[in-house]
């Protein structure tokens, strides 16, 4: 069964809480024995002192020790007699009275492991001597030793050997409480964490189930999708990103609509002039005439020029333009680029201005002969929309960086508002552009393709002579 990413992302949760809550219990478990262990060792130690007083006080009665060594008893009650809440058993009396008269026999009677974690095994009392007198010395590796004083003379040693592990009854019942409560608590923890994990992963889940729907439909073809933003952090910059695809996208496929119509706008008003004349001519209605000839011809050299036209611009598109980049002189170029059209112009009655700086101050790496199709197509987009008697200017200026190129020309003009447009393709501008007199709308595109891939800039805005003023900049290292 795959799971869902809500429960996935709750089961994670889940287990780094579990993890943390055992390690937590684990560690506090083992300092929390760590902790009551050396509490019962200082306390023994306090329970040694307090004997060694007693021991002080029996010396200085008795003013030997053989009282003490005949008599275990005794000695077992001066080891309990520093705590008057911790009464001696009977079972425990009768067995450490057996076991320490035998202690000092030779050899003799040892405690069983278990037997030597008690407190009454680990107390040790040596003579003045280093004799011992009670306990088992060599049995320890550790042991701390008090000494015994009576009137200025060491009259023996106490010692205890500290407590590696728990033993005593009441402390092992307690580190189980203890240990039930921890693990309750952990268990509790981890119960409450999922509970409150399930709502947080739901609502943190939310925000993807949304963009998840929304890319389906968007597959699907429905570009209008968009989901809301709701956070600004990582998902609410996800799906500020679906909401630009989905833009993206919904404006590419408009696009493409548009393209594919005026496409076919643009081939069927010369198809159906060719049609037309043909049919007219097939009827008998026209006669086969120079002048019929002439105009099957122009349509033939408009459909030529429009595929053309949409063939490179697809190329350029593609980034299948070979573009072959040398040093040279790009004045040069405009310069003989305006000069084929002087004529052309001249015809139109249009004057022509040019203000070019030496070609010798700037070299670009560009392709020759995209720059002379480049500066060709803005000389015939100003020829074509320039009214007769008009004029036209082009001049330059540079640096050692770039290369600047201005176009200006007389009216008609473009509105501001279809300035950003004109280089879109197959837009006109309906008001000063016809299909007789202007071309399909794809010189400026081309325009555009071939400028930014020499890594340059173009950008129309209205003309001071009251027409259209385009600029393009290429950059030194295009």
């Amino acid at each position: 069964m795959q799971l869902s990413i809500k429960y996935k992302l709750l089961v994670t949760i889940i287990t780094t809480i579990g993890l943390v809550v055992v390690t937590i219990f684990l560690l506090g478990h083992w300092s929390f024995q760590r902790g009551l262990l050396r509490f019962v060792n200082t306390a023994e130690q306090t329970r040694v002192a307090e004997l060694a007083v007693e021991l002080k006080n029996f010396y200085a009665q008795e003013g030997r020790w053989d009282r003490l060594l005949s008599q275990p008893s005794l000695w077992l009650e001066l080891l309990h007699g520093s705590d008057k809440n911790r009464p001696i058993p009977t079972r425990l009396k009768g067995r450490w009275l057996s076991q320490l008269r035998n202690a000092r026999q030779s050899p003799p009677r040892l405690p069983s492991p278990e037997q030597l974690r008690r407190f009454e095994a680990r107390v040790v009392l040596l003579d003045a001597e280093g004799e011992p007198l009670y306990g088992f010395p060599q049995l320890f590796e550790e042991i701390t030793y008090t000494p015994l004083e009576y009137q200025s003379k060491i009259i023996g040693r106490l010692g205890l050997a500290p407590q590696k592990r728990l033993v005593d009854d009441l402390q092992l019942q307690f580190v189980k409480e203890q240990k039930t409560t921890l693990g309750v608590i952990a268990v509790g923890i981890i119960l409450v964490a999922a509970l409150l994990t399930l709502p947080i992963t739901g609502r943190m889940v939310r925000p993807v189930k949304a963009l998840a729907a929304a890319t389906r439909q968007l597959t699907s073809g429905n570009y209008m999708i968009r989901t809301p933003v709701t956070s600004a952090d990582e998902l609410g910059m996800l799906t500020r990103d679906f909401n630009t695809l989905a833009d993206t996208l919904q404006k590419n496929e408009q696009a493409r609509r548009q393209w594919v119509a005026d496409i076919s706008h643009e081939l069927r008003t010369p198809l159906s002039i060719l049609r037309g004349e043909i049919e007219a001519i097939q009827d008998q209605v026209r006669t086969v005439t120079p002048l019929t000839v002439k105009t099957l011809h122009d349509e033939i050299l408009h459909l030529s020029r429009l595929v053309d036209d949409l063939y490179e611009l697809a190329m350029s598109d593609l980034g299948a333009l070979t573009y072959q980049k040398e040093r040279i002189a790009p004045v040069e170029i405009l310069g003989k680029a305006l000069e084929s059209f002087k004529q052309r112009l001249a015809a139109q009655q249009i004057s022509l201005s040019i203000d070019l700086c030496s070609g010798s101050d700037l070299t670009l790496l560009a392709d020759p002969s995209r720059l002379q199709q480049l500066f060709f197509n803005l000389a015939e987009n100003s020829l074509r929309y320039t009214d007769p008697g008009g004029r036209m200017e082009v001049r330059t200026e540079s640096d050692r960086n770039r290369l600047i190129i201005h176009f200006l020309d007389s009216s008609p003009g473009v509105p501001a508002a279809d300035l950003p447009k004109l280089f879109e393709r197959l837009f006109r501008v309906e008001s000063s552009r016809t299909r007789t007199a202007g071309g399909a709308g794809l010189g400026l595109s081309i325009c555009r393709n071939i400028v930014e891939a020499h890594k340059g800039t173009i950008e129309a805005k209205s003309s001071p002579l009251g027409g259209l003023w385009v600029t393009v900049t290429l950059p030194a290292g295009a």
